[in-house]
């Protein structure tokens, strides 16, 4: 391939879907595939597992898990069974959790980065194999490490990427993590401000490190025959997180009026009716600078936008038709 590209596949797809992309991406030169786990929809480590069981070369990583519904134990413990399957091919992709959904299942985001950092330091203990002496205010671990009973337990090396959005968590990545993992609908420009950022996080490591990495979810829709419906099939994605994660407002450049008004329609859960009714606020402009929608010349365009802003690999989350999406994107890159 031309660039390095990822596929990232979540609960929009079946698991058919997700498996075919997957396997589609090992075959055709993809770097890595992430699986998503936000919404209470379906899980991620299970299609992670079966994932890394039917491909050869790519890396599968989680994109993201959060650090609020498994214990650090049991999070460290699942990746290292993660790269017993696939040695050496798994990333550990791990994030805040989102308001309202956390709260409403009793894990309220309280101190984000500063339990961020808790959680990360102990599964780098663990993932030295070494024992986990914590006691802090987000995480507490007496005397544990990987039990060695049944095998011997050596250190796992893995990579461990924070989805990040804001500057604080984005400086975070920085000092203690090997790579950020940026969400779907922040523009090539946002990434002024994240590398920024990162940098400063990278100035406070003391391992030596002189940089991470950076990946990025990009919303894609390709129809060569008529790119409005590719353009609407990113609109009504981009209407659908604006009502629901408005947050991502403030980093791709909307106007609070226009999050009021796609608001006053419907807030969460949204239905398929709200999000038709709201869309038709969203102007065309902003669903293209946020996405990579329209004909596969525009699409691919706007990948390579993100590269040259200093995403190293841009990856693919296919909307509207997505098997067509993936094909021309594929070719486009080869």
């Amino acid at each position: 391939m031309d660039i390095p590209l990822g596929i990232h596949v979540g609960e929009r797809l079946s698991l058919e879907q997700t498996y075919w992309q997957a396997e589609y991406a090992d075959r055709h030169g993809f770097e890595s595939v992430w699986v998503a786990e936000g919404r209470l929809a379906r899980d991620g480590i299970v299609p992670a597992a079966i994932i890394a069981s039917r491909t050869r070369d790519i890396r599968i990583g989680t994109g993201v898990v959060n650090n609020k519904s498994r214990n650090a134990a049991l999070m460290a413990v699942t990746f290292k069974t993660l790269d017993e399957v696939a040695p050496g091919r798994i990333i550990l992709g791990i994030g805040a959790w989102w308001e309202p959904l956390a709260t409403k299942v009793g894990e309220p985001l309280v101190r984000p980065l500063a339990a961020m950092r808790e959680y990360i330091g102990v599964l780098r203990t663990f993932f030295r194999n070494e024992v986990v002496e914590h006691e802090g205010e987000f995480v507490q671990m007496r005397g544990v490490r990987f039990d060695s009973m049944y095998r011997e337990n050596k250190p796992v090396p893995m990579p461990v990427y924070l989805g990040a959005v804001g500057p604080k968590m984005l400086r975070l990545a920085g000092e203690i993590c090997d790579g950020v993992h940026l969400d779907f609908l922040l523009p090539p420009d946002y990434m002024d401000m994240a590398r920024a950022r990162i940098a400063e996080g990278v100035a406070r490591r003391t391992d030596g490190a002189e940089g991470i990495d950076i990946t990025q979810i990009v919303a894609c829709s390709v129809n060569d025959d008529d790119p409005q419906e590719a353009i609407d099939a990113c609109k009504a994605f981009l209407t659908l997180y604006l009502m629901q994660q408005p947050h991502i407002a403030e980093h791709c450049g909307v106007e609070p009026e226009l999050v009021e008004r796609i608001q006053a329609t419907a807030r969460w859960p949204a239905t398929p009716g709200d999000v038709r009714r709201a869309m038709v606020h969203v102007p065309n402009s902003l669903v293209q600078r946020v996405t990579a929608c329209g004909t596969t010349k525009d699409a691919y365009e706007k990948l390579l936008a993100y590269r040259e802003a200093g995403v190293r690999c841009p990856v693919i989350s296919t909307l509207g038709d997505k098997e067509r999406t993936l094909r021309s994107l594929t070719g486009a890159a080869s």
